[in-house]
């Protein structure tokens, strides 16, 4: 992974673990803990500029593009015909392609969208949720609960035992795209 491509800065990171910011073991977590967001929301959440995409129709007035927040459209494509923005359609920055008086076919990988989506700057509590999530993955040992060494012992909390904080949760409901189809 790109260092431009972590959901949080390293050196805002490193200040939590007091370690350098190009230190191998904190890039891997905080590259693990921007991928689990990722995968998570269904999205990239970084800024993705002409990205293509074919959807298939559903006979409905809108279709929903598959990332967001959506930036720009560039093109969109109806069985090859090339549409015209505000004449056969219009788009929200929530990811919706909305047909002007008609509606969208009811057929396979017919509509090919070239739009742009995604943060330039990723929000704060993304960064924040994201910095969490790799302190965590940093510093907790798979598996461990609880360690002792010489007379100490450390208990680790909800978080090394269950994966994710409320915190988390709450960050992937806000940002998730495609609610609806989740398992």
């Amino acid at each position: 992974m790109a260092t431009t491509d972590y959901l949080a800065d390293p050196a805002d990171l490193a200040v939590w673990l007091g370690v350098p910011a190009d230190d191998a073991k904190l890039l891997q977590a905080l590259g693990a803990a921007s991928s689990r967001f990722r995968g998570a929301v269904r999205h990239h959440v970084s800024l993705v500029a002409g990205d293509t995409v074919t959807l298939d129709g559903n006979g409905k007035e809108s279709l929903l593009l598959p990332a967001a927040p959506v930036t720009s459209v560039a093109s969109v494509t109806l069985d090859g015909e090339l549409l015209v923005y505000d004449t056969d359609y219009r788009w929200s920055t929530d990811g919706f392609l909305r047909r002007v008086g008609r509606y969208w076919p009811d057929k396979l990988r017919c509509v090919e969208v070239v739009y742009s989506h995604g943060y330039a700057q990723i929000p704060e509590d993304i960064a924040e949720v994201v910095i969490d999530q790799a302190r965590a993955q940093y510093t907790v040992r798979p598996g461990l609960t609880s360690m002792t060494v010489g007379g100490q012992s450390v208990g680790f909390g909800a978080q090394a035992s269950i994966g994710v904080t409320s915190q988390w949760t709450t960050m992937v409901e806000k940002y998730r795209i495609n609610h609806g189809d989740a398992p």
